[in-house]
């Protein structure tokens, strides 16, 4: 489906297993309703990211009205039939409490393409102990999201004390040489832990779908994450 401003990827949960997402953080509530539109017609579901409450409110009801929106992640599920989650796969282990948002939009991602997530939060290194008191838990996962504002040293922590796919979520709390999370994100890539992913700068949605394809390549070959030879 294709209009003058929308081009809808419809195939895309065929090609990659998971379907498109809208980002809504730069699209008027009347972009949104005509792509909202389209995939109606099409007769599947959507998940929209980045979704202020005031532009929520604009969208027509007709949308709206069939939405799950969760205010602090942004996101909401748009003709979604909830799919039962598995045993958790994914923990997503955040620093702080202000690394919320997008940890959130992690889980919300997962939820919605049906795949269950331990929630870990407010573990950072300024209280280190709270971390190693769910570190035996947190490994367990085959895949953890680590989510770090500020210095961002959780992920590097994580990266040598947890054996499955690690990956880092810079996020933009902090303040002076933070720099709107650009400090954590130089700070992840810098990692000295090997094998870490890194994600943009509070890109929550990215870290979920890396971990989508991580697991669903696993499922594919027939390997255990959870186990290195």
């Amino acid at each position: 489906m294709s209009t003058a401003e929308v081009t809808l990827d419809v195939q895309r949960v065929d090609r990659l297993g998971f379907g498109e997402a809208v980002l809504c953080a730069d699209k008027s509530p009347a972009q949104i309703d005509e792509i909202l539109r389209g995939v109606r017609e099409h007769g599947v579901d959507c998940l929209l990211t980045r979704l202020v409450e005031d532009k929520l409110a604009a969208v027509l009801p007709a949308y709206r009205d069939t939405m799950d929106y969760d205010p602090v992640s942004q996101t909401a599920f748009f003709d979604h039939e909830a799919r039962p989650a598995a045993a958790p796969q994914v923990a997503i282990v955040t620093a702080g409490t202000s690394d919320a948002r997008p940890a959130r939009e992690a889980l919300r991602t997962l939820a919605f393409h049906g795949v269950g997530a331990t929630a870990v939060f407010d573990v950072g290194v300024a209280g280190i102990w709270r971390l190693m008191d769910r570190v035996v838990e947190i490994a367990r996962h085959p895949v953890v999201i680590a989510v770090a504002g500020m210095d961002a040293a959780l992920p590097s922590v994580l990266g040598g004390l947890v054996p499955g796919v690690l990956i880092a979520v810079p996020t933009s709390a902090g303040y002076g040489v933070a720099r709107g999370g650009e400090t954590a994100l130089f700070s992840c890539l810098a990692s000295c832990a090997p094998g870490v992913t890194v994600c943009n700068i509070d890109n929550g949605y990215g870290a979920a779908c890396a971990a989508l394809r991580a697991l669903r390549a696993a499922h594919r070959t027939g390997t255990d994450l959870g186990k290195v030879e």
